[in-house]
């Protein structure tokens, strides 16, 4: 008797031992706007954030130029806002930096504090925008993501600041730009089940997706708040490519993913981390 209740002690002791040391996961998504990183990787932070995963999402600009009938501070203010709020929703920490909207450059200064965001939030995966996009501060926010892809982990540079032990995964998110060359979705994961949370986190940015962008499109919004979040919904559910199905189906298999009716595609960062499979497998458990 004895000797069982020692054998069930070790292997109990064990179980827990080897809990504890499976790290979370650390992910930084990064973009140009208070107001990016939410449509593009919103479902996947809040699948990763409810399973016990740190998520940060951070726009380097402050967003005080996107509105047709305020601006500056005043409107840095209400995005500001707006961000902590669709934090708040999302299950993730949100930070806002003070560049000016529309004056993004890769400048060294940004590309430094991006370093040390990366580092100080100790990375496994940064997410970003492609550098092919319509908008200049979208192309630059790619531009500092690339360059800091490798530099995070070298000492002498941000020396302030302790590197990374490792390079993390740098992952572009969708887009549907044709060239140079289209978007490659090496990765697909499903947010069918998390996509109305996702719809209702991103419906905090209020003076974008009910004001300012249908403004520059020429919509016109519904007035009733059932209608408004119904239409909302409408306009933000993303068609599912081919190119992003067949991902899926590696993922998932043939069965699951002809299910999925919302997903998040990444293509892998040329200069960031290679995975493998199985690497990829641990960096987003969902998919196991």
């Amino acid at each position: 008797m004895k000797r069982f209740t020692f054998i069930l002690f070790l292997m109990l002791a064990g179980s827990v031992f080897s809990f504890s040391q499976q790290k979370s996961i650390n992910v930084v998504v990064i973009g140009a706007h208070p107001d990016d990183a939410d449509g593009k990787a919103g479902g996947t932070a809040i699948k990763l954030s409810e399973i016990g995963h740190n998520v940060l999402f951070v726009s380097l600009t402050n967003g005080d130029a996107g509105h047709q009938s305020m601006g500056g501070g005043a409107l840095a203010k209400r995005r500001r806002a707006e961000a902590e709020e669709a934090g708040k929703r999302f299950g993730v920490t949100y930070k806002v930096l003070e560049y000016h909207d529309g004056e993004l450059l890769a400048t060294l200064d940004v590309r430094k504090e991006v370093i040390r965001i990366i580092r100080e939030w100790d990375a496994d995966i940064v997410v970003g925008h492609r550098p092919y996009d319509y908008h200049p501060d979208h192309r630059n926010a790619a531009i500092v993501l690339q360059d800091a892809a490798y530099l995070v982990i070298v000492p002498n540079v941000v020396s302030d600041t302790p590197p990374l032990k490792k390079n993390p995964l740098f992952l572009y998110a969708q887009d549907t730009f044709q060239k140079p060359y289209p978007f490659t979705p090496d990765i697909a994961i499903d947010i069918s089940d998390v996509f109305d949370q996702k719809v209702y986190a991103m419906a905090a940015h209020e003076s974008q997706y009910f004001e300012w962008l249908p403004w520059t499109e020429s919509k016109n919004v519904p007035e009733g708040k059932k209608e408004r979040m119904e239409w909302f919904k409408a306009n933000r559910k993303r068609p599912i490519t081919p190119a992003v199905r067949e991902s899926l189906i590696k993922w998932y298999g043939k069965e699951k993913a002809e299910k999925v009716t919302d997903a998040e595609a990444f293509e892998i960062c040329e200069y960031g981390y290679q995975p493998t499979e199985e690497e990829i497998r641990e960096l987003f458990p969902m998919l196991k």
